[in-house]
């Protein structure tokens, strides 16, 4: 088993027998976690099947706790990454309202409209707004300003939250 021994304490919310929940290290954007196999593997079919049939659970108790406690309006569960050397791994994305506000207040982001011929299904856009996210609260060195609990209350909050056996 793989241990996440690079992910300081401070950032850890909980684990199972096959998951690892932690703060992404670099994202400003309280509530914005990873799940981390606690096996090395890069693809799903290569885990063990108790930790496959334990996955789904997770995420409802993750997207649950965001919404009820941080009040996300929407959460994003996608698998993104292709470094080598690091497990298979999830990104849990809070959508508050006050992000949604921030990116479409935000001039920048309204050259994403040009890209599509006619408008979306939606108005706001998963992957826009996912975008938006990690350019503003994961790799600017000042991130906009937050509105509610900082990173370190929401993980407090979400430890206390997340009832992970």
């Amino acid at each position: 088993m793989a241990e996440n021994r690079d992910i300081p304490q401070q950032f850890h919310i909980g684990e199972t027998p096959g998951w690892s929940v932690n703060h992404r290290i670099n994202s400003s954007l309280p509530g914005y976690l990873m799940i981390s196999s606690k096996t090395f593997a890069n693809d799903l079919s290569d885990l063990p099947s108790e930790t496959l049939c334990s996955l789904g659970q997770l995420f409802a108790k993750v997207q649950d706790a965001l919404k009820r406690v941080l009040n996300a309006e929407r959460v994003y569960i996608g698998r993104y990454g292709h470094t080598p050397g690091y497990p298979i791994h999830f990104h849990v994305i809070p959508i508050y309202a006050w992000v949604e506000e921030l990116f479409w207040s935000d001039d920048r982001y309204r050259l994403l409209e040009t890209f599509a011929d006619g408008p979306g299904q939606t108005p706001t856009d998963g992957a826009e707004m996912t975008l938006f996210v990690w350019r503003e609260f994961c790799e600017r060195r000042e991130p906009p300003p937050i509105k509610g609990p900082s990173v370190d209350e929401a993980i407090n909050l979400l430890r206390r939250a997340i009832q992970l056996s």
